[in-house]
């Protein structure tokens, strides 16, 4: 059989903001994962997460 162009790499082999940002992905449902680069280094992994309510379509619209 074929075997896959990337195959994930050894954990022991990973970068450690990759298995960070890795974490906070896949621990997210809604928002955003931001990573902030700094002379081709990542430096800071921030993450926002966002709280979706359901619609409900009889709710009234408070004004």
């Amino acid at each position: 059989m074929s075997q896959l162009a990337n195959p994930s790499p050894a954990p022991s082999s990973v970068p450690d903001w990759v298995a960070i940002t890795r974490e906070k992905v896949e621990s997210l449902r809604f928002g955003v994962v931001q990573l902030l680069v700094h002379d081709g280094r990542v430096t800071q992994i921030e993450r926002t997460e966002k709280t979706r309510l359901p619609s409900y379509p009889d709710t009234p619209v408070v004004r």
